[in-house]
């Protein structure tokens, strides 16, 4: 490597093969209980809870350290309303045709339609965007580099930490998203990547039949 101003690793922590095996299956059985939910609760959530899970969404790699990203926690019902109203505007195009047929039917055995109520339901709306300029430094603005992954990144970590913290996580992506950045108040150098609702699951809420299959580990990888 080239020289470069570095410290010490001090808080790496090394376990024993059987606690490393442990830990490795205690972590899998705790994100397998991670579902995507639409009937959410309207209990609230305290803010400080969804500032630990950005703070620990922030640490995520990203491209050259610059941390492309950024998230709006939106709790105001008038922010949420606006939010639920936009969206379903896009929703209703996208279920009306715009989708495509294979798209449509691939989305029928969850169920899903143009109606969004738990936008306004759910305590907490996270909007995540991606920023195209910035650098290690808010008042830098510098070319960000690896913008997708690392913000794809970031917001696994999150979705990890709400789920950890003992909340249900829905991520929704209406297309075009654009009309975020307008309600959000960002601007053009954040692109809106995805919006997350958070919160407690209503007690009605229900885990569809299609979302439990899931790909044994033989699909998914290859060891060589």
């Amino acid at each position: 490597m080239q020289a470069h101003d570095a410290s010490p690793l001090s808080d790496y922590i090394e376990y024993s093969s059987e606690e490393m095996l442990k830990r490795s299956a205690d972590f899998y059985n705790n994100i397998k209980r991670r579902h995507s939910i639409r009937s959410f609760s309207d209990r609230p959530v305290a803010k400080a809870v969804i500032e630990n899970c950005i703070k620990a969404a922030g640490t995520a790699p990203s491209g050259a350290n610059h941390q492309p990203w950024h998230f709006v926690a939106i709790n105001d019902l008038d922010v949420k309303k606006q939010i639920r109203e936009q969206a379903e505007i896009h929703e209703s195009n996208f279920y009306q045709g715009r989708a495509g047929e294979e798209w449509l039917d691939a989305l029928k055995p969850l169920g899903t339609d143009a109606n969004k109520p738990y936008l306004e339901h759910a305590p907490w709306l996270i909007a995540i965007f991606s920023e195209k300029k910035g650098g290690i430094s808010a008042e830098e603005k510098n070319t960000n580099y690896y913008v997708h992954e690392s913000v794809g990144i970031a917001t696994g970590f999150l979705i990890n930490a709400l789920h950890s913290s003992g909340l249900v996580t829905l991520t929704h992506t209406p297309k075009p998203m654009s009309f975020l950045s307008k309600v959000c108040g960002r601007d053009d150098n954040s692109r809106p990547y995805m919006l997350l609702i958070a919160g407690y699951p209503s007690d009605d809420a229900t885990v569809p039949h299609h979302a439990t299959t899931k790909k044994s580990i033989d699909d998914i990888a290859t060891f060589l």
